[in-house]
């Protein structure tokens, strides 16, 4: 991915973005560097907290990446797959009913979610999901539209 521009975040904008990862995610981003990064040809755009890739916008909205859920472990809005989904799901495929185990309660539809291998918690994915948190067990259906997973260009990007 070709890097169109890159600059570093005022001190206003960083604490709007911690706030808004503490009370969306509950998590505590604690970097001494904050630059937003944009692509050429691509629609990402990257925030590097010291030089990771950790947090991206996803339409308006800004969530962790892939490599950002691994760093900080959220706890909210989390959807945890079997490992039978694993290779579908790292592969960018769509979340299905039948390959949830768990699925965090404040995940409603339309929310930005991680999505986690039952085995050792790692996050595979970042999805946006279909439905609310009640509805996503079940035996059949998409549940949650991947938007970013593991190879994907966005996890292959580097600061």
């Amino acid at each position: 991915m070709q890097v169109k521009s890159r600059h570093h975040l005022r001190s206003d904008a960083v604490s709007d973005l911690e706030a808004r990862l503490e009370s969306t995610l509950a998590i505590e981003a604690d970097g001494d560097a904050y630059e937003r990064v944009e692509f050429e040809a691509s629609d990402w755009e990257v925030v590097l907290i010291d030089g990771e890739p950790l947090v991206a916008a996803f339409g308006d909205e800004l969530f962790l990446t892939v490599r950002g859920a691994n760093e900080y472990e959220p706890e909210r809005r989390r959807v945890v797959v079997d490992a039978g989904a694993v290779s579908f799901v790292s592969s960018g495929a769509d979340v299905m009913r039948p390959g949830i185990t768990e699925v965090s309660e404040d995940v409603s539809a339309g929310d930005l979610v991680v999505i986690a291998e039952e085995s050792h918690g790692k996050v595979l994915a970042v999805g946006r999901a279909r439905v609310d948190a009640d509805e996503m067990l079940g035996d059949e259906g998409k549940v949650v539209d991947s938007l970013h997973y593991v190879g994907d260009d966005l996890y292959g990007f580097s600061g």
